[in-house]
Parts: structure tokens; sequence; C-alpha cells
């Protein structure tokens, strides 16, 4: 037993959220995310199932969370969540809070658990005492996305393709700088996934604007102008140990003059030189079964490689 009271849970309330928010900041596996204007952007598509745990009257760890079609998902409108903790998590203790987990699940009647891990790289001291708990319930690894992280203090050296596109990039007067520009980069994102993919950007502009306008310190766009145009952008969604490309779009134009070039090679060089890592994201479709080759293969020119995001499922039915 990790303590002298047993775990207790609670659902989160409105009444909780400066609560919620002030251990999200503390945690050992937090990130901007995990914080209640966030989460609650896009609460009209989300049944909420977010918990909280307790020891006596401490709060030990959270799980953002919603209900859908009978499962816990943690969370569906996240790319990541688990459950949260901070630096007096134990192993012990994350057993008797994944007893209390599944308890309040099934009490609930809910008939399984989607569970999506936060990646090694979020963590600011090691917190993998979930994956532990989840192994021992057996439960099943159902989905890896492979996403792409240069560890910025040991850069590989970049392809000569790529070498090549950023000395043509300089050479076209292009300057790259913090722009509150969100709905102009978007609409060449808009344009860019609908040519190519036939989708729209998870966020609409006003959306990003919304969130960029609540969270200024974790929320940036970076562009490459020229002449006043904008030829490229990249939306960089920031947490203590992460940048993280949420978005990254051209123009035609943008993309001949290697205006992306020159922004990654400002954002890896000088804006966050000093970042543990820079995430460009996943190159996986079909719950991860497909790796699309050619995007996962520009992201390595720039020096990255394979960070795993990993879902796992555990049934709760007798």
């Amino acid at each position: 037993m990790s303590g002298k009271t047993p775990i207790r849970v609670e659902p989160y309330a409105p009444k909780f959220k400066a609560c919620w928010d002030g251990f999200v900041r503390a945690a050992k596996n937090g990130v901007f995310l995990f914080h209640r204007d966030y989460l609650e952007y896009h609460a009209d598509r989300f049944h909420d199932l977010s918990m909280m745990f307790f020891q006596e009257d401490r709060l030990v760890a959270l799980m953002p969370a919603n209900l859908r079609d009978g499962a816990c998902v943690s969370h569906g409108g996240l790319t990541f969540g688990g459950i949260i903790t901070d630096q007096r998590m134990t192993t012990g203790m994350m057993l008797e809070v994944f007893r209390a987990l599944m308890g309040e699940l099934q009490m609930r009647g809910v008939q399984k658990l989607v569970y999506k891990a936060v990646p090694h790289i979020y963590h600011t001291l090691p917190a993998e005492e979930d994956l532990y708990a989840l192994f021992l319930r057996r439960a099943r690894l159902t989905r890896r996305d492979v996403s792409s992280t240069v560890a910025c203090g040991r850069k590989l050296p970049l392809l000569k393709g790529r070498r090549g596109a950023l000395k043509r990039g300089k050479g076209q007067g292009i300057k790259v700088a913090r722009s509150e520009s969100f709905a102009r980069f978007m609409a060449i994102e808009e344009a860019n996934l609908e040519s190519r993919h036939g989708v729209r950007p998870a966020h609409s502009a006003a959306e990003l604007q919304l969130l960029a306008g609540r969270f200024p310190e974790n929320i940036k766009l970076f562009a490459a102008e020229r002449q006043g145009e904008m030829l490229a952008g990249v939306v960089i969604y920031e947490s203590p140990n992460v940048a993280h490309a949420q978005y990254i779009g051209a123009t035609p134009q943008g993309k001949s003059l290697g205006a992306i070039d020159c922004i990654v090679d400002v954002l890896l060089n000088e804006v966050y030189a000093g970042k543990p890592y820079f995430d460009f994201g996943i190159s996986t479709v079909d719950n991860g079964r497909t790796l699309n080759a050619g995007l996962v293969q520009n992201k390595e020119s720039y020096g990255a490689r394979a960070t795993m995001y990993d879902f796992y499922e555990l049934s709760l039915e007798k």
C-alpha cells in the first residue's frame, strides 16, 4: 500500500478549476493542454469525465477524460492525456490510483478505458508509473503513432537537400518573425490540407486565435514573409520540455523558395535552441498502422528521429 488512507476519486467540477490548473502547472508530466481553459474550449463536443484523485485532503493525481460510446477516453479532444502527477507520485501510489480509477469507472458502468499516454519527451521528471499499472492490468497497446523529434542539445546534421533549400531561402530576402496573423496563416493551411488530403485542420482560425489569446506563452505563430506577403508559417505548441509544431504550411511560392526551411532554421537554432526537444508531430494514419513515408522522411531530413505516441485499451467488463 502507498499510504495510510485509500485513494478517493472526485469527478471534476468547476469549483475545482484553480486547484486543477495549479496541479497541472506543478506536474512532472503536465502541459498547458490539460488546463481547463484549453480542455473546455470545445466542451460542447465532449461529455466530460475528468477525475481528481485525493489521499485524505491531498490531491495526488488528475485525469482529463471524456465519455464516448461507453468508454472512458483520456481525452478525446487531445493528442495525448493520461494520469497527470507531480514529483511525489510513486509506483506504489500509482497502483492505488488505478485501483480507485477502476472502481469508479465500474461503478459508472463504463465498459473500457482508452488511455493515451503522455509521451516521455513531455516529462520533466520520469513519469511512467502509469505504464506499469497498465501492464499489470493487462491493458493492450492498440495504437502507436510515430512522431519525429529533434533533441535540440544533440542536433543531427541536416541532409544535403535540406541545406540547399535553406540556402535558397536565405538568398530570397525572407524574414522570419513571430506573428499574430493566425487567420492569414490558417487560410494557407486550410488550402493545403484541402488540396492534398481533402480534409480541414483540427482547429478553425477563430478557435486557434481564441486559444492563442488564452495561452499566449504557449501557442505561437512564426511566419516567413517577403515584401509583406506571408509565404509560410509554423504554429508552435510550447511546453516546458517540448516545442511542438502543431501546424506547418506554405503557399506554393513559399514552398518553391524554401520558406519553411527558413522558419525551422530559426526555431531550431535560435528560438528553441535551449529547449530539450522540438517535435514535428506524427506521420501515421489508420491508428498507426500506415506510415506516410514521404512525410516522415521530410521530418527526418531535419535531424528528427522517432518518438512514440501510444494508446492503450483496458476492458472493464466482468
